[in-house]
């Protein structure tokens, strides 16, 4: 959203701008886990400059929530009541934590989601008191969290229903490293295995949690990094297409209303920020009357350093069928590189 803003404002220099957000700041999610380190402040987590809102001349409504979008009355209905009409308007409302249907898990206390700045200074906070910390999850988000949490000293737990972290960035070669990387730090790591039950006290908070495999592992605080579901429940009933889990959206970022965009994890389609920030610019070109389309959806990127070890992801990361050539090149210093083509 932030992102779309920015270019509508550098292709048309008096269009009325207003941006909504449910956060009260404006900051990257993709670095949260430095923030729970200590490695940044609030102020290191933003991505915009200081004078960004006013420089460029943006209405800015921090702090409310959008319930609901009259398309033909042309009009943004929020938290508050108020209404905000509009000409164009892009959708970037993201997503939320999903919560699987496992026995207890949406009604115990010390369950939570790692999605935003408020999930983030929950868990610092309930961290503090909490000795046996549960990841549920082993991709990016999952892996931000044990990065964020591993300097506490506390025991802290992995599960992963894949055989390997990060199964959709890195095969199990290049994910071994950090596996490695985590086990030195004390990370206890449970693959190929499922969350089947959580064990709650009478004050509804987890103890234990119950494994597919039979294990039982202790529990006083679960977070869940198991996947999202973009957040479209507000446009319910409104005449703006969604299906299941997403805004739907052609290649020019439109929706089935003409002019109604959508544009990041909203959307499904490839829910990393690269592919997030492209949507936005080629939502804002659309709206400005800019002709912009996006088709190249699977050459969306994935770069992370955790643990200090700097790694690129693009596209597969095994071959689908016998009709590619895997070439891969690795040396005694653990670098590591494959090429599918």
């Amino acid at each position: 959203g932030v992102n779309g803003a920015r270019e509508l404002r550098n292709l048309d220099k008096e269009a009325e701008i207003t941006l909504i957000s449910k956060d009260d700041k404006i900051y990257s999610r993709c670095i949260l886990h430095h923030y729970m380190e200590g490695i940044r402040d609030i102020k290191k987590l933003e991505f915009i400059e200081d004078d960004f809102i006013n420089k460029n001349k943006i209405n800015w409504i921090k702090g409310t929530e959008v319930t609901g979008i009259d398309v033909n009355e042309k009009k943004v209905i929020v938290s508050t009541g108020e209404e905000f009409q509009f000409d164009k308007l892009l959708i970037a409302t993201g997503a939320n934590t999903f919560f699987p249907p496992i026995l207890n898990l949406k009604t115990a206390k010390n369950a939570i989601g790692f999605r935003n700045f408020d999930d983030c200074e929950k868990i610092m906070e309930m961290s503090k008191t909490r000795n046996n910390i549960v990841v549920m999850g082993a991709g990016l988000v999952g892996i931000d969290v044990i990065s964020g949490l591993t300097h506490t000293g506390k025991n802290i737990a992995l599960v992963e229903m894949k055989d390997h972290m990060l199964s959709i960035q890195l095969d199990k070669k290049a994910a071994l490293a950090y596996e490695q990387g985590f086990e030195k730090k004390g990370v206890k790591q449970y693959y190929e295995k499922g969350i089947k039950e959580l064990i709650v006290n009478e004050e509804g908070e987890i103890t234990e949690i119950l494994l597919t495999s039979g294990e039982k592992i202790p529990c006083d605080l679960l977070i869940v990094a198991a996947g999202v579901r973009s957040n479209v429940s507000f446009l319910e009933g409104s005449g703006i297409e969604t299906d299941k889990f997403r805004l739907l959206i052609n290649t020019f970022g439109q929706t089935n209303c003409e002019d109604i965009y959508g544009a990041g994890d909203v959307t499904g389609r490839n829910p990393i920020w690269p592919t997030a920030v492209k949507e936005g610019i080629i939502a804002a070109n659309n709206m400005a009357g800019v002709k912009s389309e996006m088709t190249d959806f699977f050459a969306s990127k994935s770069t992370m350093n955790f643990l200090g070890i700097p790694t690129m992801s693009l596209g597969i990361n095994e071959p689908v069928d016998e009709t590619y050539i895997v070439n891969i090149e690795s040396d005694n210093k653990g670098n590591y590189k494959k090429i599918i083509h």
